[in-house]
């Protein structure tokens, strides 16, 4: 859906993008992760045709980004844009039809996704009157109603209770089950790992990793169990070449959980073979890295040049 091809942005003496490419498969839902002040907006911004490159080039569904491909975009900016002493049906009629949308259809579509939202009663309301919430849910309106193709969101589960960011969450499941390609740009990893199928890290303007979020997590897994097993006799001990312990957390009478590390060229079936003549295992977990974890790590240390390579 989005082809982005080594995108440079310099404003005065700050570059905020230096030659980051990355793509964005049709139909997917992709993260657009970085610190504050990585690049991102910056990005976001180029995407929506607010700004434009220095160099680079983005292509839209195979053609290069142009004004007639603003209609098929939605963009929920982490900074809401609405009109604060505008009536909201009104004021959603009118960004419906900036979209293309003819007043009819776009009444309809409004109403129908005011009946969605439960905001039935909001239609004579001003904005200035709603909560930070129901602001949030406006504005998400505004960014769907005339069914983009590709959804931009900022930050959109900013604002929400707990039972309102989940109801964003199942929209916008739904609107990508229905073919929508979104872009989610966020701070929270916990909503990265449950929604997003890629993602790309910008920090101090570059990309430092992309890819499939099954691929990424896998070229950080470290070999470590957590092990858990009933107490016994004769403690669990290092085997050299085998397995490490690196750590060991005893209950007594109850059981003994450890978390090793698996020598290289061995697997999980031969430490088991090892330990399951000696100790009775209740449960087996592979301690995989989180995507907090890894944004921390190469946000901190940076990737290194031969994964960098081998994303690009």
């Amino acid at each position: 859906m989005l082809e982005i091809r080594n995108i440079v942005k310099q404003y005065a003496n700050h570059r905020a993008l230096d030659d980051v490419s990355t793509h964005v498969e049709k139909g997917t839902i992709f993260g657009l992760l970085g610190p504050n002040g990585a690049g991102k907006t910056s990005l976001i911004r180029i995407i929506n045709q607010i700004t434009a490159p220095d160099s680079g080039e983005i292509y839209f569904d195979g053609e290069r980004l142009n004004p007639t491909h603003i209609g098929r975009i939605g963009y929920l900016p982490e900074e809401r844009g609405l009109y604060k002493k505008m009536e909201i049906g009104e004021q959603m009629l009118y960004l419906a039809q900036l979209k293309g949308l003819s007043r009819k259809e776009a009444t309809e579509r409004i109403k129908h996704w005011f009946e969605k939202m439960e905001m039935q009663s909001w239609w004579h309301k001003k904005v200035e009157d709603l909560s930070k919430g129901m602001q949030q849910k406006v504005q998400f309106v505004a960014t769907v109603v005339h069914r983009p193709d590709l959804i931009i969101l900022d930050e959109p589960f900013s604002g929400f209770d707990p039972v309102n960011a989940n109801i964003i969450k199942e929209e916008i499941l739904s609107l990508n089950r229905n073919g929508a390609t979104i872009i989610f740009s966020t701070h929270r990893m916990e909503s990265v790992e449950e929604l997003c199928d890629s993602i790309v890290l910008i920090n101090k303007a570059k990309k430092i990793l992309d890819g499939k979020l099954s691929d990424i997590k896998n070229v950080y897994r470290t070999n470590t169990y957590r092990i858990e097993h009933l107490p016994s006799k004769e403690p669990v001990t290092e085997v050299a070449g085998l397995f490490s312990i690196e750590s060991i957390v005893d209950v007594p009478e109850e059981s003994t959980t450890l978390t090793v590390r698996i020598a290289d060229g061995k697997t999980i079936n031969d430490v088991l073979m090892h330990l399951i003549p000696r100790v009775q295992i209740h449960e087996l977990k592979e301690l995989i890295p989180s995507i907090h974890d890894i944004f921390v790590q190469q946000v901190t240390a940076q990737a290194s040049p031969a994964f960098i390579e081998t994303h690009e």
